[in-house]
């Protein structure tokens, strides 16, 4: 006795004599066409375009903050400059001071020389001093104000996770 195995594809389910690829082909066109019709890439289109925008005027805001500081920072090297200059003047004119009492009073001349070089050199010095730091407040002041300001405007946590993390590797 011969047995006949006769094999027989398995097909898939099928509705209305149509292939179940066939189906999910015609679901995808028609979602598509949904798509399409409602207008669904123009309005994707017109969100990442928007956002296109608002990130253009963060950033020419941020150019603006930076032309700003970069004025105040020049503005503050200008008044270093004029305050070395000051220090300058005031060590030459405590040098004629000395070489006049050098030729008033050679007795005691030694000791005046010296006690008075050294006073107009602290004088220098914490003229200087104060000049700097007036400076430096200043500027740490315009920073504080200008970065508290953008970061409350601009910044999530995230943002300012990464603002914090590149701070201290900077230090």
């Amino acid at each position: 006795m011969v047995d006949i195995i006769t094999l027989t594809v398995a097909e898939g389910p099928s509705a209305f004599g149509i292939q179940d690829y066939v189906w999910v082909s015609l679901s995808m066109l028609v979602l598509i066409g949904v798509f399409v019709w409602k207008k669904v890439p123009g309005m994707i289109v017109a969100g990442l375009d928007s956002k296109i925008a608002e990130i253009k005027q963060q950033l020419d805001e941020a150019k603006a903050l930076r032309a700003e500081a970069e004025a105040l920072r020049d503005e503050y090297a200008a008044k270093i400059a004029g305050a070395e200059k000051d220090a300058e003047a005031m060590m030459e004119n405590a040098g004629r001071e000395a070489e006049a009492i050098l030729t008033k009073a050679e007795a005691d001349s030694e000791a005046m020389v010296a006690r008075r070089k050294r006073m107009a050199e602290d004088k220098i010095a914490a003229a200087e001093r104060e000049a700097v730091d007036a400076v430096r407040a200043s500027a740490a002041n315009a920073a504080a104000a200008a970065s508290r300001s953008l970061i409350a405007e601009r910044h999530d946590s995230a943002a300012d996770k990464a603002l914090a993390d590149e701070v201290i590797a900077s230090l």
